[in-house]
């Protein structure tokens, strides 16, 4: 996967200065106001990920991650800049990109009233898998992460947050992707889970090759999974490498820095405090 220069704006209305109460006709006339402010969302971001790599993106809340991984994922179009997948442009052959990659958000979404193996074999049916095998796999799939397969008919609407992120997991390794996006992929779960799924994921790649690409507020899971990290703020990456040349950027008196350490450092952002 190659990301070559992207761009992407976002245009919004000026807020209201702080520092007086706006009146009411203040308030009137700003709704009406056609002059806006340009929000970089992604500014001039490059990089490159192999096959049966696992590539890390880490930035506070705002910084532009969802963003690049909508991008990527064909639901967002880039103002300029390129993105290909296996050779693929995600603007001009998106059809074919989509067939190659699945994601993981922290905000999936499913159909409630239905089971969770009713939805991963509706989402399999969309991939061209057929029901016998889908069943199955997600089975499996289910099993390896922790799931409890004995409420594999309960509908979604009556499962834990952690395990409807399980399913969304599962959905999204069910067509054995090229490309997996993983959207802060264990927030929620138990550790026993998160390790669960830590491991599945690192089977996926080198099982699969695939090309994986992970944004996360977990230090630990970033410098455990991922062959290179890069660092976002404000829409640019401030910082790029393994974790071991993330952490030789900053020192520390009385031993080596931890990526939390570089991270503070870089950004002025606490995780601790964003949660």
């Amino acid at each position: 996967m190659v990301v070559h220069q992207v761009i992407k704006h976002f245009y919004r209305k000026k807020p209201l200065s702080a520092d007086e109460k706006p009146s009411f006709m203040q308030k009137v006339h700003h709704l009406f106001r056609r002059d806006k402010e340009v929000i970089k969302a992604v500014d001039t971001i490059s990089f490159e990920v192999g096959m049966g790599q696992i590539y890390g993106i880490l930035g506070p809340n705002g910084s532009g991650k969802s963003t690049l991984i909508r991008l990527i994922s064909t639901l967002l179009l880039p103002d300029s800049g390129h993105i290909t997948v296996c050779g693929n442009d995600v603007v001009q052959d998106s059809f074919k990109v989509r067939q190659m990659i699945n994601r993981v958000s922290v905000e999936a979404s499913f159909f409630k009233k239905l089971s969770s193996e009713e939805n991963l074999i509706y989402a399999a049916r969309l991939y061209g898998v057929p029901v016998r095998q889908a069943r199955r796999k997600a089975g499996q799939i289910l099993r390896r992460i922790g799931f409890d397969t004995k409420r594999i008919d309960e509908q979604m609407e009556n499962l834990s947050r952690g395990m409807q992120q399980k399913v969304a997991i599962a959905r999204a390794l069910l067509t054995s992707p090229i490309l997996l996006l993983l959207d802060e992929p264990t927030t929620g779960l138990d550790p026993k889970s998160k390790r669960d799924v830590q491991q599945c994921v690192d089977e996926i790649r080198h099982e699969h090759d695939a090309i994986i690409l992970l944004t996360t507020h977990d230090m630990e899971e970033a410098e455990k999974m991922c062959d290179r990290i890069a660092i976002i703020d404000d829409g640019k990456f401030i910082a790029e490498g393994t974790a071991k040349e993330l952490k030789s950027l900053v020192t520390k008196a009385g031993g080596e820095a931890t990526l939390e350490d570089v991270f503070i450092e870089l950004t002025g952002n606490d995780l601790r405090e964003e949660g």
